[in-house]
């Protein structure tokens, strides 16, 4: 969200992590896309890495990357992009 984001760019990481987490529940409990629910895991990784909690911050990136191989295929780019990230 813009919120999540506004909160981590402004240093505030712990702030963030509360507002993508409850996100991330919400758009699961409302039946949101993958490709949302995808999205909203990748910031939610980024923020795990802010905080210096790489062991999630790994898995969010595997569990996004998986996602859009799933969806997209392999050629995508938010597929290319998550692997990237997954790969740092």
């Amino acid at each position: 969200s813009m919120l999540g984001n506004g909160l981590g760019r402004t240093g505030q990481h712990q702030d963030a992590l509360f507002v993508q987490e409850a996100e991330l529940s919400m758009r699961r409990r409302l039946g949101d896309t993958e490709h949302n629910i995808l999205g909203v895991q990748g910031n939610l990784a980024l923020t795990y890495q802010s905080l210096g909690r790489l062991e999630e911050a790994v898995e969010q990136n595997r569990l996004v990357y998986f996602g859009y191989l799933r969806l997209h295929g392999e050629e995508d780019e938010d597929t290319l992009v998550a692997a990237n990230n997954y790969a740092v």
